[in-house]
This record gives C-alpha cells, structure tokens and sequence, in this order.
C-alpha cells in the first residue's frame, strides 16, 4: 500500500480529515487537482458547531485571529441608507455553549489554516493530481491519476467537490433540485467608499432578481460581492463585469472596485448523493452534498462529515474496530445532510430566518446504531446519548479541555466509574447544569455514545469501537 488512506480534495473537508488522521497517527495522503488551494472567500461562515471541532483539532485560536464577526446588515436605495437589517437572530454564549454566532473567515484562509496544521502533524497535501478513476477489491483502493500513476489505498475518502470526479466514476448517483433558477456572482474584490462596519444590501427597486450584497470579509482589507441575475443571463466575471455590476446597482462608480482578486458563478441547488459509502470508498463534503449558500450549512456540514468519519477509520486502521463501523458514517451523516440541505434551501426562499438551526448544536445521532442510552429514567431537557456532549465544569475540569484529543472520554457524574482501557480519559464529579447524573462515554467527535447508571454493558460497547 502507497498509504492507509489517500484523501481526494484539499478543501475544507479533505484538509480537516488529514489533520483528525495526522493526529491518530493514521498513514493519509491528501492529493488536489489544482495546483494550489482554493483561492477564494465562497465558504465564510463557521457555525459554533464547526468551531467546537476547530478547537479540538488544534486550530481555534488560528481561525479566531484570522477572523471576526458578522457585521450588521445596511439596507441601501437610491444611494441613501434606509435601515438595519439582523443577519442573524442573537444568541447568548452560555456554559454548555462557548461559541455562540457564527464566526467569519474566508474560505481561502480556513484552509490555509487547516493546511499549516496537517503540516504541523507531519501530513502533506500533494497538488496537481487530478484523480480519474478509481478501482477497488476485497484489500484496497486504486486510485489512477490524470499523469498516469496510480496510488494504492486501503480506503479512499471523496472530497473532491460538488462535480466529484471519484463519484461519477463510481456511479453513485445524486438526486436533487434547483433551489434558484437565477446565476449569482461571488467575487473577492477592494472596494473604496464603503464603510467596512455593515454588510452592504442593495435591493433591486423592481423586485427583480437582481439584488447585489457586499460583505467585508473580517480580517482582510476584501470585500465579498454577491449578484443575483435573472434566468438565463450569462454572467461575466472579468474585473470590469464585476465592476459593472456594482456600479449599476449601487451608488459606486466602476473605479470605486479598486481590484478584483477572484470571481466564480454559480445556480443555487441542493442535492444529496444516494449513498456516502461504495466499498472502500467514502464521500465527504460537497461530493455528497451540495447546498446553497444561504444560511452557512455547506462548508460546515462538510467539516463535520470529516470529523465523524476521521474517529471511525482510525478506529479500524489502528483500533482493531471491525470494518463494518465504517457503515455507521452513512447511517449517520446522510440524515443530517438531508435535513442541512432542507434548512439551506428554506433560508435561501426566506422561510426560516439563520437562527437556532444553523448553528448545529442541537444535530443529534439518537437513531444511530453506534447509540446506547440504558438509563431507566432521563430528566427532561437532560443530555441523551446521541447527543452533541455539552461543555461544562466537573471537579474543576473544563469538558471541552477533557474531551480534546483524539481519545474517548468516560464522564463518572454522581456515579462509580469502572476500570476503562487507557485510552479512555476519566472526569469523575457531580453533574453540571446540562447533565443527569450516571456514566456518559463521549465519542472522539462529542457525541455521548453511551449512557448508563452503572458499567453494564460498557465493556462490549468499547470493543465494538476499537476501545478494547
């Protein structure tokens, strides 16, 4: 084998899985097409869900100084400001739940951020691959490359985007719809005679589909431009269409867009991949799902999809974990990119407004086959097993601190914790606010695995996870 796993795409999902692997010691190559990383903002918001996984994977203060918050919207006509627009409904930061709004980066730095990281781990992100087809038996993963190498793998993961070339050539098909029939722009662009203090919104007076947003990107001296256009217009996306399109919708002049640093186009749709796993190959991330932009769920859907399958190959690779484990990352994750890709597309048709939601921190995998709850009684509103495990204080240990790693954590709360292998981190002491009292084992992403008063049954579900 030229690697345990070779990880396709160098995006935000394949980036965050390399550095989950790295640190279980798991042998991972990631390749990417391009021969760079992707250079522009697209993906900007991090959800407090995605920054709980952040601060596990050793990059929280990284993204935190590369970053800041969302600016209040400023509705704008006929060159004259009209009023405030809430991007988001508040939220208060609490024990349970450090990270409260969403936090913004570009795209572009994220994954620089990642990248410094896998590196730091000793991973490395080889460019200018491009996969083209891929092979699979009963021992491993070929992966044919556009150059005419190959790399061999035990397991391949997907995360080669939206137009995943490692899907198609698997055949796994992908069902959606259109969310919006209209092309949008999205631009990195300087732009003088904005203030950088609000997100910038210029309705079309007619009501048409033709509305422009610009956004300071926090921590750079950009600004995100968003278009909308109607059905069937071909959008140009050289500096003086961007540079058009301001102008014409906006009080600024063409000159006012100083630069444009990177521009795309694309149709708002949602879709969702008939199967995450074929074999030996999984997909991750935007090859098996693709969401609308509005509301922040794509990017962070995507990190989260490789933080639940990054525990659960390194349980098989170096756990002794049986490989059906790996059937539980379908089980768990196609549920919550459906239900992701229904808010999104809500979002975007101003149903529901970026509120509790789209902060995933209430997902939860109750359903799951890897989910035990065996206490007799749960208070209401008390954490279940399937449940995202909450922060806290117990015996003066912060949980986030506990559970940070990439080890299992035992919570002994107001009950007797039994002999646990090494690898499996011990807090003992009374429940906090979010808890009931009994045994909590908390899964390497932070979810509560199991939940029971006493030990019974612990020692099986351990050897079930690669926990022996």
């Amino acid at each position: 084998m030229d690697t345990d796993v070779l990880v396709v795409g160098a995006g935000p999902t394949g980036l965050a899985l390399g550095v989950d692997l790295a640190r279980r010691g798991v042998d991972a190559l990631v390749v990417e097409r391009a021969g760079g990383l992707f250079p522009g903002s697209r993906g900007k918001g991090l959800q407090p869900r995605t920054m709980e996984v952040f601060d596990d994977l050793g990059v929280l203060g990284a993204i935190r100084a590369a970053g800041g918050t969302y600016p209040v919207g400023m509705v704008w006509q006929n060159g004259e400001r009209v009023g405030e627009h809430q991007m988001f409904d508040p939220a208060e930061a609490s024990e349970d739940s450090p990270y409260n709004e969403p936090w913004m980066v570009p795209q572009w730095r994220t994954q620089e951020i990642l990248a410094a990281r896998l590196a730091e781990l000793g991973g490395e992100v080889r460019f200018g691959r491009e996969v083209t087809g891929v092979e699979q038996d009963a021992d491993g993963v070929t992966a044919h490359l556009a150059t005419g190498a190959a790399v061999r793998a035990r397991y391949l993961v997907a995360a080669d985007g939206g137009r995943s070339a490692v899907r198609r050539a698997l055949g796994v098909g992908m069902t959606g719809e259109t969310v919006d029939p209209s092309p949008m722009l999205v631009a990195d662009a300087r732009i003088s005679g904005l203030d950088r203090d609000h997100w910038h919104v210029f309705p079309p007076a007619d009501g048409s589909p033709a509305f422009l947003a610009v956004c300071p990107l926090a921590g750079t001296e950009d600004f995100q431009v968003v278009a909308q256009f109607p059905e069937g217009t071909t959008v140009d996306l050289t500096p003086d269409g961007v540079r058009k399109v301001v102008a014409e919708r906006s009080h600024l002049a063409p000159a006012d867009v100083t630069e444009v640093r990177w521009a795309s186009d694309f149709r708002p749709r949602a879709a969702l991949a008939d199967r995450f796993r074929a074999g030996r190959v999984l997909l991750a991330g935007d090859a098996a799902h693709v969401h609308s932009p509005a509301g922040g769920q794509g990017l962070n859907t995507s990190v989260q999809d490789a933080y639940n399958l990054g525990w659960k190959l390194g349980a098989v690779l170096t756990g002794g974990a049986p490989a059906a484990l790996l059937d539980s990352y379908e089980e768990e994750r196609r549920p919550v990119a459906a239900e992701m890709l229904g808010l999104s597309t809500a979002v975007h048709r101003g149903e529901v407004r970026r509120g509790g939601a789209t902060r995933q921190l209430g997902l939860n995998y109750r359903g799951s086959s890897l989910t035990t709850e065996a206490r007799t009684a749960v208070p209401d509103g008390a954490v279940r097993a399937g449940d995202r495990a909450p922060d806290g204080t117990v015996d003066g240990v912060r949980l986030f601190d506990a559970f940070r790693g990439p080890h299992w954590t035992l919570l002994a709360l107001g009950a007797e914790a039994p002999d646990v292998p090494e690898r499996v981190r011990v807090v003992r002491g009374a429940a906090p606010g979010a808890y009931g009292s009994g045994l909590f084992l908390v899964r390497p992403d932070g979810y509560v695995g199991w939940a029971a008063e006493a030990a019974d049954g612990l020692a099986r579900y351990l050897a079930r996870v690669g926990q022996r």
